[in-house]
C-alpha cells in the first residue's frame, strides 16, 4: 500500500526538500503541501492522508492548533512535528495535541523517510534514548494539571510498566528491569495502549506524566 503524505511548513525549500526524497520512495507519495496550519487541516479534510508532516511554527494556525484539530478529527491520521528540538518549547503542547513524534529540521532527509514509514506503520517515532531525552527538557515546562490523573483498571504490573515507559525505557529494558520476557513486556505495553486509549508509546509517556508516575526528578 502507498503511504500519502501532506507536507505542511511555511518554507517552501523545506516542502520541496521532503517532496524530493519523498519522490524516491516507491510506496511513499506526497498528496498535497500546506503552508499553513489551517491548510493542512482543510488539506487532511479532504485527502484523508495517512501521515501529515507538520511544522510547529506557522503564520496564523500553528502546528500545535492544527494536529489538535487533525488528531480529533481524522483518528486514522498521524502526524510528525517538524521542530528545532534544541529551543523549541512546545514539544510537550504538540505531543499532548495527538502528535505521534517529532523531527528535527536538520535530520538527513532519508531519516525523514524512514520516519514517516515507522509512524505509518503505528508506532511511535521517539526511540527510547530520544525520548529520555525529550522528557528532560520538556518537562521543565508541562502544562498544569489540576491533580494527578487517575488510572483505574491498570493493573500493578501495569503501574510498573507505565512508570518505565515513561521514564524512556524501550521494551527489552523494561524486560531485564522486571525480570520477565521482552514478550511479556510488550504484551503489558500493548495492554496499556489499549486500555488507555494511547495512540502510542508517546501518549503513554504521557500520561505517566500526568499521573504522577514520573517526574523530573525521578
Amino acid at each position: 500500500m502507498t503511504i500519502r503524505v501532506v507536507l505542511a511548513d511555511d518554507q517552501p525549500l523545506i516542502r520541496a526538500g521532503l517532496h524530493m526524497v519523498i519522490d524516491t520512495a516507491p510506496d511513499v507519495e506526497v498528496a498535497g503541501e500546506a503552508g499553513t496550519g489551517a491548510q493542512a487541516v482543510q488539506l487532511t479534510r479532504q485527502l484523508h492522508p495517512d501521515v501529515v508532516v507538520m511544522d510547529i511554527r506557522m503564520p496564523g494556525m500553528d502546528g500545535i492548533e492544527a494536529t489538535q484539530t487533525i488528531t480529533a478529527e481524522s483518528p486514522n491520521t498521524r502526524v510528525i512535528m517538524l521542530t528545532t528540538f534544541d529551543d523549541d518549547d512546545n514539544v510537550y503542547a504538540s505531543l499532548r495535541a495527538g502528535a505521534s513524534g517529532f523531527l528535527v529540521k536538520d535530520m538527513a532527509l532519508e531519516d525523514i523517510l524512514s520516519a514517516v514509514h515507522v509512524v505509518a506503520a503505528g508506532d511511535a517515532l521517539i526511540a527510547p534514548s530520544v525520548t529520555r531525552r525529550l522528557i528532560e527538557d520538556f518537562t521543565r515546562h508541562p502544562a498544569p494539571a489540576p491533580q494527578p490523573r487517575r488510572l483505574t483498571n491498570v493493573t500493578e504490573r501495569e503501574h510498573e510498566v507505565l512508570t518505565l515507559v515513561g521514564r524512556g525505557l524501550s521494551n527489552a529494558e523494561i524486560a531485564t528491569r522486571l525480570h520477565i520476557s521482552p514478550g511479556t513486556a510488550k504484551a503489558h505495553v500493548a495492554s496499556l495502549l489499549t486500555k488507555l486509549s494511547a495512540r502510542d508509546r508517546v501518549q503513554l509517556v504521557i500520561v505517566a506524566y500526568d499521573a504522577g508516575l514520573v517526574s523530573p526528578s525521578r
